[in-house]
């Protein structure tokens, strides 16, 4: 009986020895600080920081070999998902002849406080939060103009950010563009609908039918989760995993910033989704001062190819090219990221003639 009772003490001792490491580990990694790893080259620049933008800290992240390439802002998408937690892996080449900024929009990933209200948050914020950053980093790098680039929501932004103050940027890139918002959702619907019929599966197809209205109207979307069983999010990388793996074991983020990510997404999709069929894109902004370049992935389900080519036809611009990657869908920058870096790198020295 003594030798149980003692065996049963030191389970009991390791066990509760096990939950304190645990709990140290899971406590630890909410306050873990967080960096971004550095870049060799006496020029080179690796930041991770909050700096104030119209009253709010935001995160920044700048990396580079030589901080006297050009500058290039990518505004990412969700709306609230950034990819500062991933997306180091595949902007390695970019980082060799740019100076890539990517940032957590307000109310977004690292840039979401749980002390701030976000009620009033409208895409009119982010456009004046991006065009204050652009000023800012040309200031601090001494550069005259930067090179924008959007994705999916993000192209909702930088294309009015563009048209606004068309002066500080040197050409637009829309990754995913946006465009009529309501055809494209539709189109999406309407594809995932033929491939369910293809398969065998009416059941699936009709509950997707129920959706065509709701999507019309603007009251609802295309089903994430369908539109990547289907490919048409990603072909040759997992999205989803890559943002997993970065808030759990990235340097950029730790728990508590994986909190953040969640919570503003949450918030950020409650408060901007609906502008995208109250006020389009096509509707908002129907002509650009600057080079304009859509880049899309020729499987894209997220934002139309067809109604993204639509829009750049009949938008004014000094400089229109409508650029298909044929092996990608929503993230051609990082499915193709070889072809991306070789196509920006040609794009840019086209720019200096």
């Amino acid at each position: 009986m003594k030798k149980q009772r003692r065996k049963r003490r030191i389970a009991l001792r390791i066990l509760g020895i096990g939950l304190l490491l645990i709990v140290l580990l899971i406590g630890g990694g909410f306050v873990f600080p967080t960096w971004t790893p550095g870049i060799k080259g006496s020029n080179s620049v690796s930041l991770l920081k909050q700096i104030t933008i119209n009253g709010t800290k935001q995160e920044v992240m700048i990396r580079g070999t030589d901080r006297s390439n050009p500058l290039v802002i990518f505004v990412h998408g969700g709306p609230g998902v950034p990819e500062t937690p991933y997306v180091r892996k595949y902007q390695d080449l970019l980082e060799q002849n740019f100076t890539v900024v990517q940032y957590d929009e307000r109310g977004s990933g690292k840039s979401y406080h749980f002390s701030e209200d976000y009620s009033n948050l409208s895409s009119e914020m982010l456009v004046d939060d991006l065009l204050a950053l652009t000023d800012y980093l040309e200031q601090e790098f001494n550069q005259e103009k930067v090179l924008l680039i959007g994705h999916s929501y993000g192209t909702y932004i930088a294309t009015q950010a563009a048209s606004k103050a068309p002066d500080k940027f040197s050409a637009y890139i829309g990754i995913g563009q946006t465009a009529n918002w309501v055809n494209s959702e539709l189109e999406s619907l309407q594809f995932m609908i033929g491939q369910a019929r293809l398969a065998g599966n009416d059941a699936e197809a009709e509950e997707l039918e129920l959706l065509r209205e709701p999507i019309t109207t603007g009251d609802a979307i295309t089903p994430r989760d369908k539109i990547r069983e289907y490919g048409g999010a990603a072909r040759l990388i997992n999205d989803n995993a890559d943002i997993f793996k970065g808030l759990l074991f990235g340097t950029e983020y730790n728990l508590l910033d994986a909190v953040r990510f969640f919570k503003g997404n949450s918030m950020s999709e409650l408060n901007l989704q609906a502008e995208l069929t109250e006020h389009d894109i096509t509707e908002l902004v129907d002509q650009l001062d600057i080079p304009v370049y859509f880049v899309m992935g020729q499987y894209d389900l997220m934002t139309s190819v067809n109604e993204a080519r639509k829009y750049l036809d009949e938008l004014k611009a000094p400089l229109k090219e409508f650029v298909v990657f044929g092996q990608s869908a929503h993230y051609p920058q990082f499915e193709e990221k070889e072809k991306f870096a070789q196509w920006l790198n040609e794009t840019w020295a086209k720019l200096q003639q």
